[in-house]
């Protein structure tokens, strides 16, 4: 014969996993969604780190005003670059 306070924990024990369970996964389901979400971002970041990259490569010197009067931006030195390389 089964004993009833011992079936009775055992349900209970039961019940409380069951409930775990539940709570495991979603709690999988949703790092897996986030971990998705940060994939796209991290390909978006990408994608736009090389157009920015491209951006700045094709852009040259740009027109500005100091003073009211029309001047040429000249950018900063980069290594390798010699005064007569200058517009």
């Amino acid at each position: 014969m089964l004993d009833p306070e011992l079936l009775e924990r055992i349900t209970a024990r039961r019940a409380q996993l069951d409930e775990l369970e539940e709570q495991l996964a979603n709690q999988l389901a949703e790092v897996r969604a986030e971990r998705d979400e940060l994939a796209v971002a991290e390909r978006v970041l990408e994608r736009m780190s090389g157009q920015l990259a491209e951006e700045r490569a094709s852009v040259g010197p740009m027109p500005g005003q100091v003073g009211g009067r029309a001047v040429m931006l000249i950018p900063h030195r980069e290594s390798g670059v010699e005064e007569d390389s200058l517009p």
